[in-house]
This record gives structure tokens, C-alpha cells and sequence, in this order.
């Protein structure tokens, strides 16, 4: 059971060991010792709405360790609750929100066992051990250490249980009993030769309602760690659950799954290569891209690589085979995490050009603005800011006016002056370069389209004019590979 957190980039850990089995008392008793502070507990489990327990700890040893023995005090009864009766017992208290969680939890997972077991509703079964002031004490209280201590997730060792015979309120019962094998179901438990019950329906609910993982304990940077105490001696052994407390970085969420296919290719010339990509998109991959290796004998070569759905990748992998003329393809399976966007649309020339949006970034659709370069006769850089412009205008954004200030890059003393005179309105199709490196790629002076790698002059007006800066990052292709 995952209680949620919130946004904090770490979680707290509580990983118990359960070398010598686990019980209700022997977790409680665990955390505890680990820094759990009892009265905070004892304050907790006050607001159940029944009375005659006390609760106490002791400090004890078993076979040369340390331990809390944890002791719940109640007065004889003969009261057998149902698991409606303590359901209503723990959601009429005013727990903390976790603490009530995990208690239902637990005693639901107590109910559902023992419902199996006995054939009948989980509501109206009759707990008779598990259903005694001492035990309800230990669960809450087991919940209410949890809460003081900052647990966000708990874990488990594999579960140690003892073998043969137990006498219970029904009788003699195997060992571990039938409450117990039930709710470690799923759970990977072993026995020990030990005639001595070392894992109890209550430790086992407690585990079974709240554990994440089990297994060895997690990575984590440790912080605390106690020992709670059973009652049994086991000779050497100690009759002991440890619980082992830690920090570690919250796993990042599941992306969605996506195929990488790939292939070496030596033998195909530029343009069958380009035809691959290109068809390899039509095929449904989310992306495909072309990288140079050098192969064996050192031989120049190429990385066809596609990503795809896993939905389509016999489909991608097909296209991959054929158009490049491999004998195999090779796949291996990633995740992805695309961020959030939205596909606007403007008019440039009355023609339609796409701008896809995302967070803090907005970027013209280039064949979009290809298409209205070519039908309109202007260039492609006019038609690209005029779409920003019609976005901008459309979305409401900022324009943030930059004047463009040749050589703010480093000082000089000279001026450029082209060495030729201009008419105005007189058409020349020539370049003009200063005699010396006036700008970094992609600084103020010059702009690397994204799509094809060229570098393109952002000055206006000329030799002299101003630069816009869009209140946007053109950002990455529209893939997240």
C-alpha cells in the first residue's frame, strides 16, 4: 500500500527483516526502537474509542542485541468483535489520515483472510486473537509509529515462519496457521525448523496490507534502525524483527513504452538512405535518424534508427528491413516521456501553417511553412516569422523588441562599410561579411534552423537593422526520443 506523499523528490523507507518471523507487538516494538516516540503513540491509540490497555516498553536482550519489548496491558474480556465493529472503531477515532488508512487496510486484509477461510462475508467474520484490545493496540499503534516516524513506503524481507503446531482459539492449527499462509500469499516466505509460531496473522496483515516490495532491503541512504522483540527464546537465534529506516529518490514515473529498431548499413548510397527515413516515418515511427560509424575493415557506414509504438513495431521493423536491404533488424525497448502540447493554426498569405505549442515553447510546422514559402514566392525565413507573429498576436504573447547592435559581442575600433555604394531599392545578391568574425553561430548575428542545420542571418533591415527575439524556445523536434 503506496500512501501519497505528494511532490517531494525523496521518500522515506521503512524496511523490516523479518529473519525470525514478524508480529504485531515485534513490529511496533521495531519502530520504537528506531525513534518512534511512545507517547506520540500512546496519544494516537487514545482516541479509539475503548479503554482498559496501557501500553509500555522494554528495553531488553536477545542473544547479545538490544532490543524494545513492547508490553500492551489489557483487563480479561470475552469479547469477540467482528470486522464491521472495528472498522467502526477505527473510522469513528480521529486518526491522522495515514494512520487511519493503513488500519483500515490492515484489518480489511485480516477480514478478507479469514472470510476465506471460514466461507462467509468479510464483514461478519469474528476475529477472536486478532480481534482483542492488545492486538488492535498493536495494529493502530503500528500505523500511528509509522506517521511519527515520516514513512512513505514500507518493505519486506522474506518472511521467516516456524513449523509444526499452534494452539489457537479454534484449537490446535498448523504452523504457520491457515490466517497466516493466506495473507502472505504473493508474499516470499520460508520455514524455519522452530515449533514456535514467528509470524502472526496480525505482523502478517501489517505486511500483507501495507508492504510495496519484498526482497532485500532497497538502496537507500540509511537513518535509524531498531530491533522489536518477540516473547519466545529461540536458543541462538534471536527472536527478533529489525526494521531498517532510510531516504531515497523517488522512482520517476512509468513512461510509455516505445521500440527502438536499428540497423547497420554499408552499401546504400545517400539517397536510398534518406528514402528509408522518409519512409519510415510514413510507416508510423515516431522518429527516425541516420548516424555514421565506422564498421568493421573500416568501412564507412551507417545507424538506421527508428522509435516506434510497440504496436507497430513489426510494421516499422518490416519497412526498416526492406528499404535498407538488411538481413535483420535489432530492437530493444525504452521508455518515453513527451511533455504536453497543442497544435495551433495561423494564416500566412491566407495559406494554413501549423505552430505546435508546449510548455514555454512554440515552434512553426516547417512543411507547413515550406508549402506557403513556395506558393507565395517569398522566403522561407519571411513566412516562418510571419507565423510567429500571427501566433504571437493570436495567443496573446509579449513581443520583446531586442535592438540588434553589431560587434556588442567585442570591441572594436573600426567600422565595416561595404566597399561599394547602395541605391536605394537596388537589388544585389551578394553577402555582406565583415573582415573579421562578428558573431558566435547561432549569437545574435545568425540562427541555426532546427530542421536542417542551416544557419540563417536574423539581422533586419540590413547591415544595421534590429533583431526580434521571440518570447519562445523553438524547441525540439516534435518527438520525445
Amino acid at each position: 500500500m503506496t500512501i501519497p506523499v505528494g511532490a517531494e523528490a525523496e521518500v522515506t523507507v521503512a524496511w523490516f527483516h523479518c529473519f525470525s518471523g514478524i508480529a504485531g507487538d515485534m513490529a511496533l516494538g521495531a519502530l520504537v526502537d528506531a525513534g518512534a516516540d511512545l507517547d506520540g503513540v500512546r496519544e494516537v491509540c487514545g482516541r479509539l474509542p475503548v479503554g482498559g490497555w496501557a501500553l509500555e516498553a522494554e528495553t531488553v536482550m536477545r542473544s547479545g542485541i538490544g532490543a524494545t519489548k513492547i508490553h500492551v496491558l489489557v483487563e480479561p474480556s470475552t469479547v469477540v468483535r467482528t470486522a464491521a465493529h472495528i472498522t467502526g472503531m477505527v473510522e469513528e477515532a480521529r486518526l491522522p489520515d495515514r494512520v487511519r488508512a493503513r488500519a483500515l487496510a490492515t484489518f480489511d486484509a485480516l477480514a478478507q483472510a479469514e472470510a476465506h477461510l471460514h466461507r462467509r462475508p468479510p464483514e461478519s467474520v469474528h476475529f477472536h486473537e486478532v480481534g482483542g484490545i492488545d492486538a488492535i493496540i498493536d495494529v493502530v499503534g503500528t500505523c500511528a509509529a509509522l506517521e511519527l516516524l515520516g514513512i512513505d513506503e514500507v518493505c519486506a524481507s522474506p518472511v521467516a515462519n516456524g513449523i509444526g503446531m499452534v494452539r489457537a482459539a479454534h484449537g490446535l492449527l498448523p504452523n504457520p496457521v491457515p490466517a497466516v499462509v493466506e495473507l502472505l500469499r504473493g508474499i516470499p516466505t520460508y520455514s524455519l525448523d522452530i515449533p514456535v509460531e514467528l509470524t502472526t496473522p496480525t505482523g502478517a496483515a501489517l505486511l500483507a496490507a501495507l508492504g510495496v516490495s519484498f526482497g532485500p532491503m532497497p538502496a537507500m541512504e540509511i537513518a535509524q534502525a531498531g530491533f522489536g522483540a518477540g516473547t519466545a527464546e529461540l536458543g541462538d537465534r534471536p527472536n527478533l524483527t529489525q526494521v531498517v529506516i532510510g531516504r531515497r529518490a523517488r522512482a520517476m514515473a512509468t513512461g510509455q513504452p516505445v521500440m527502438l529498431l536499428e540497423v547497420n548499413v554499408d552499401d546504400a548510397t545517400g539517397e536510398q538512405l534518406a528514402h528509408a527515413v522518409a519512409e519510415l516515418l510514413s510507416s508510423g515511427a515516431h522518429d527516425a535518424w541516420l548516424t555514421p560509424v565506422v564498421m568493421k575493415k573500416g568501412r564507412p557506414g551507417f545507424v538506421v534508427s527508428a522509435l516506434a509504438d510497440p504496436a507497430l513495431a513489426a510494421q516499422v521493423s518490416r519497412v526498416l528491413a526492406s528499404e535498407t536491404g538488411s538481413f535483420g533488424v535489432r530492437g530493444t525497448t525504452f521508455e518515453r516521456w513527451p511533455e504536453d502540447r497543442r497544435v495551433d493554426q495561423v494564416e500566412v498569405d491566407g495559406l494554413p501553417v501549423r505552430v505546435k505549442v508546449g510548455a514555454g515553447r512554440a515552434k512553426v510546422e516547417h512543411d507547413d511553412a515550406v508549402r506557403a514559402a513556395r506558393r507565395s514566392g517569398r522566403s522561407l525565413r519571411e513566412v516562418r516569422a510571419d507565423a510567429e507573429a500571427a501566433w504571437r498576436a493570436q495567443a496573446g504573447a509579449p513581443v520583446a523588441e531586442v535592438p540588434y547592435i553589431h560587434g556588442a559581442e567585442h570591441a572594436h575600433d573600426h567600422d565595416h562599410a561595404p566597399d561599394h555604394d547602395h541605391v536605394p531599392g537596388q537589388a544585389h545578391d551578394h553577402d555582406h561579411v565583415p573582415d573579421h568574425d562578428g558573431g558566435i553561430p547561432g549569437g545574435r548575428g545568425e540562427a541555426i534552423d532546427d530542421h536542417t542545420g542551416d544557419r540563417t542571418d536574423n539581422r533586419m533591415g540590413g547591415h544595421s537593422g534590429d533583431a526580434t527575439v521571440l518570447p519562445f524556445d523553438p524547441g525540439p523536434s516534435d518527438t520525445a526520443s
